[in-house]
C-alpha cells in the first residue's frame, strides 16, 4: 500500500491490492507498524527521545502518568520494532539508557507533522466532538 491517490476508485484498488498481497487486511504493513507507534504511550516517548536519550527513570518522570509496566511494556515494542536503541553501562547498579535509532529518527520526523497538526487542530476536534455528542443526545 505505497502511493498515496486522491481518485475515487483509489482506496478500493489500494485495499484490494493489500488483499491480493497480503491475504487479510490484519497482514498490511502499514496497520502492522501503526499498530505500535499509534499506541498510547508511544508519541510521547518517541517525542522525548528525539530531544536526547534518557534513562528509565528520566523517562518515568517525564511521563508521569505512566505506570512502570507500560513504561516497560512500551519501550519493549519500540525497542523490538527497531525504533529504541536500550545501551546497558557497566556500573552498580547497571545503568541503562533509552535512544532512537535512526529508524526512530525517521519515523519521528512523519510523527511529529501529525503531532504539530493534533496540536493546531484540537480545539476544533473537540468541538466536533461536543457537537457530534450534543446531537447524538437529542437524537
Amino acid at each position: 500500500m505505497g502511493t498515496t491517490t486522491a481518485s475515487p476508485g483509489a482506496l478500493k484498488t489500494r485495499l484490494d491490492e493489500a488483499r491480493a498481497q497480503y491475504g487479510l487486511l490484519t497482514n498490511c504493513p502499514v496497520r502492522d507498524v501503526i499498530d505500535v507507534i499509534g499506541g498510547r504511550w508511544s508519541s510521547l516517548l518517541m517525542m522525548a527521545l528525539a530531544e536526547q536519550p534518557h534513562r528509565f527513570g528520566e523517562l518515568r518522570r517525564l511521563v508521569p502518568d505512566i505506570s512502570q509496566r507500560m513504561l516497560t511494556q512500551t519501550l519493549h515494542e519500540l525497542q523490538r520494532d527497531g525504533y529504541v536503541h536500550r545501551e546497558v553501562f557497566p556500573t552498580k547498579p547497571p545503568g541503562v539508557e533509552y535512544s532512537l535509532t535512526d529508524l526512530g529518527r525517521s519515523m519521528f520526523e512523519a510523527l511529529n507533522v501529525l503531532i504539530m497538526w493534533a496540536d493546531a487542530n484540537h480545539a476544533a476536534v473537540t468541538e466536533a466532538r461536543l457537537a457530534f455528542d450534543g446531537e447524538k443526545e437529542s437524537a
